[in-house]
């Protein structure tokens, strides 16, 4: 057992944030889970802190999950983290890394200009302009900036409604991320990997009667075995960002494979349920490993 005071960052009483403290725990004797919401960071002072503990000394943070929901506020969060790491504490990810990941379109800029293929995307504020993307793509995906696990996104179809649907969706969200549908047969792929290396591939599938895959809306994990022509994609993907832990969402087109996203923090029951495989446990060793002693 080494005596390294990891911090745990993510949303207390969740099964994945505590299944990281338990394994770092284990390993280090040393157990917090910080909860941003009630994080102080006092520039005149130089310190971060956590109900009496100084976030700056501590040996390292493990960035699980910065908030329940995605929105700009999340980003405040991670750029609270940047006074810890200026003093030298090491954070997995680094905030920078998942600053680029928070906000959907920033996402899809990098994995584009990475040359990663991705469904037919417009992004507008022009209502006008959203419709005839809606008539160009037949079906669409109407997807927030800020959410995770097809929270707010909404199918609008070409037809005598979509104005009004467009519309709607648009007073919520001044500026529309809108996808073609494509036909997914029902299932996607969860491509995991730690400290840019492939770990494994998990399925998540319909649980039936929803237009999308995740276990939010139904959906299940099942075993999956990629070729390596497929493993190499996921590798392109999750490149450019540079995580120590993420899952890349992987579709299987009649066109070939798709990406949807790169996950800023990786799903740790899609590892456990359809890999067999502790994630939490994996990742405290590879943070172990990367802390001096």
């Amino acid at each position: 057992m080494t005596e390294k005071r990891i911090g745990v960052i993510g949303i207390p009483g969740k099964w994945s944030t505590e299944a990281l403290a338990d394994a770092v725990a284990a390993r280090t004797g040393f157990r917090l889970v910080i909860d941003m919401a009630q994080v102080v960071l006092d520039l005149g002072t130089g310190k971060l802190m956590f109900q009496g503990q100084d976030l700056c000394q501590l040996d390292g943070l493990i960035v699980k999950k910065i908030a329940e929901v995605y929105s700009p506020h999340a980003l405040d969060r991670l750029e609270m983290l940047r006074l810890a790491e200026a003093r030298g504490v090491r954070i997995f990810s680094r905030p920078e890394a998942i600053l680029r990941l928070i906000d959907r379109l920033a996402c899809t800029m990098s994995l584009t200009l990475a040359g990663v293929p991705m469904p037919d995307t417009v992004v507008t504020e022009d209502a006008g302009k959203a419709r005839e993307a809606v008539r160009t793509f037949g079906t669409a995906v109407f997807k927030p900036l800020y959410s995770t696990k097809a929270r707010g996104m909404c199918l609008i179809k070409d037809g005598p409604g979509a104005k009004a649907n467009i519309a709607d969706f648009a007073a919520d969200n001044p500026v529309m991320y809108i996808q073609k549908k494509l036909d997914l047969s029902g299932q996607d792929l969860g491509m995991v990997f730690l400290g840019g290396e492939y770990l494994c591939t998990y399925a998540r599938v319909s649980g039936g009667g929803t237009w999308n895959t995740t276990i939010h809306d139904g959906g299940v994990y099942v075993p999956f075995s990629p070729d390596p022509a497929l493993i190499a994609l996921g590798h392109k993907a999750q490149a450019p960002f540079g995580l120590d832990f993420t899952t890349v969402d992987i579709a299987l087109t009649g066109d070939g494979p798709i990406v949807f996203e790169v996950s800023a923090f990786g799903g740790f029951r899609g590892v456990r349920d359809g890999c067999g495989m502790d994630a939490a446990a994996l990742l405290t060793d590879h943070v172990l490993a990367r802390i001096p002693a």
